[in-house]
């Protein structure tokens, strides 16, 4: 019965969603009014003329790109207690994020914005039953590794992580299906989480697990630990994989042998800031940008983006495969906010985007402004065809080696060591090579040598996380990293 309500149910969600799918652009300026409408007797409203603002070029001659910096001053007064700052009333919860150099970010929740969190992975979920026809989990356990649930508060107002947030608005016909347990996932140490969510599951009829990848690999690790067998066979209903937050490709060929079998997988593109796309075709690159989420998007080429004048676009100006970072308006009260992250659009009928990587992290110590997608790509490539597979990785520019010239470093925690390293190596080379002509052009000009790849001990990155207090939940180390940082923390690891 329930199965087949699912399906019902998923039908009718596809059917309206198709409406906004079908008018992209007439959803964004309905987005668009709803938003400087809804905020314009706000400060930020009032500070920034919404009132006389009445298209997309008086509001960007109107209001500025900012980053959490620029927005602190608005989120202070909110954790004064003052209302109808950056969106009427009070938000209902304030997102709990890793801290910046002025100390944690406190992203604002508020009772517009709340539901689309919910709405959107419920529509992710639904969405691949419609297309699979595959409901199968939905009788089972299901269990998503996150945040602890506990919130403490501001002025009245309840933080802490999203995920913990989220956690109080599961629908009440999952609950008796969801795992772990209320009081394993108050833990706050993740590896002690980890133990008893093992413990808690070993078990049970486990049919869909959702979580970060580096993080889903560990509680892995530990079952396959204990049963000395395949996740698979521990779980032989486990059918659906959910995930977000880092690119996938890298960890399939190792999860696939952790859990034996090929399982289905859905991608999200969640944040505190907004949830902003899910995959909505399995076989089909891209996921599928989410217009009715009460989120106006906006785009800045990132090539341009630290010039003197970056130019802003909104959807309909968009190019297929320009790397753009992806600014934000709210109905949690962002305002074009720039949150850091940059994707690539695959499609525009429907909008499917990539993620590629994060502004702020990238290679560009000899100016070949290397991101994200072109080292996940690369490693793609080198890992094909030959046994290695890659638990975590991270790169890093090594400007002044003890011999010889520059080079990028790879500093990867192998699951299985490639049989010939310097092979593997030069691999890699290539494959950024042929992705990123300005690192090409380093290469044949003597001012880099090729690639290396520095194999550091295993569970390096877990202990490097662990260090800095950020192991488990939402955190994860950058792919990439302008400075050596994080590349000379790991190593003494």
């Amino acid at each position: 019965m329930k199965t087949f309500f699912a399906r019902l149910f998923a039908k009718k969600i596809h059917r309206k969603n198709q409406k906004w799918i079908a008018n992209p652009h007439q959803a964004q300026e309905k987005t668009f009014n709803f938003l400087l409408k809804t905020a314009q007797n706000t400060q930020f409203g009032k500070d920034h003329n919404f009132k006389k603002i009445e298209n997309y070029q008086d509001f960007k001659a109107q209001v500025p790109v900012r980053n959490y910096e620029g927005l602190r001053p608005y989120v202070e007064r909110i954790l004064q207690g003052e209302k109808d700052i950056l969106w009427p009333g009070q938000p209902l919860y304030l997102a709990k994020t890793s801290g910046t150099t002025s100390g944690a970010k406190f992203i604002p929740l508020t009772k517009a914005s709340m539901p689309t969190h919910i709405t959107a992975a419920r529509d992710a979920l639904l969405n691949y039953i419609h297309e699979t026809g595959n409901t199968d989990f939905v009788t089972g356990k299901q269990i998503f590794l996150q945040g602890s649930p506990v919130l403490e508060k501001k002025k009245g107002i309840a933080f802490g992580r999203l995920s913990g947030i989220v956690a109080h608005y599961v629908p009440s016909y999952l609950q008796t299906n969801r795992m772990p347990s209320w009081e394993t996932n108050c833990i706050e140490d993740w590896e002690t989480k980890v133990s008893a969510i093992v413990e808690e599951t070993v078990s049970e009829k486990m049919t869909l697990i959702a979580g970060i990848p580096s993080w889903v690999q560990m509680y892995f690790e530990r079952l396959k630990q204990r049963e000395n067998k395949a996740v698979g066979d521990i779980f032989p209903h486990f059918s659906l994989f959910v995930y977000g937050g880092v690119n996938y490709k890298p960890y399939r060929a190792l999860f696939e042998k952790l859990i034996g079998r090929k399982v289905d997988s859905v991608e999200l593109f969640p944040a505190s800031e907004g949830f902003f796309a899910y995959q909505d075709r399995q076989n089909e690159e891209g996921l599928l940008l989410l217009l009715n989420n009460d989120i106006f998007y906006e785009f800045i080429e990132a090539d341009t983006f630290f010039s003197d004048a970056p130019k802003r676009i909104c959807l309909e100006e968009v190019v297929l495969g320009v790397n753009y970072v992806l600014i934000l308006n709210t109905s949690a009260g962002l305002w074009g906010y720039n949150i850091g992250d940059t994707v690539q659009f695959v499609s525009k009928a429907p909008y499917r985007l990539i993620v590629s990587g994060r502004i702020k992290h990238f290679i560009s110590a000899f100016g070949e402004h290397v991101i994200g997608k072109e080292v996940e790509s690369a490693l793609q490539e080198a890992m094909a065809g030959t046994k290695a597979s890659v638990r975590e990785f991270t790169v890093a520019p090594q400007i002044a080696p003890q011999a010889g010239l520059p080079f990028h470093e790879w500093l990867i925690d192998f699951n299985v060591s490639p049989e010939d390293p310097l092979a593997f190596a030069a691999a890699l080379d290539t494959a950024m090579r042929n992705q990123n002509i300005y690192y090409d052009d380093l290469i044949r000009g003597n001012v880099l040598q090729p690639a290396v790849v520095t194999q550091v001990n295993k569970g390096a990155f877990e202990a490097y996380m662990k260090s800095i207090g950020k192991l488990g939940g939402q955190n994860k180390v950058p792919r990439l990293t302008n400075d050596r940082s994080i590349a000379d923390e790991l190593v003494k690891h």
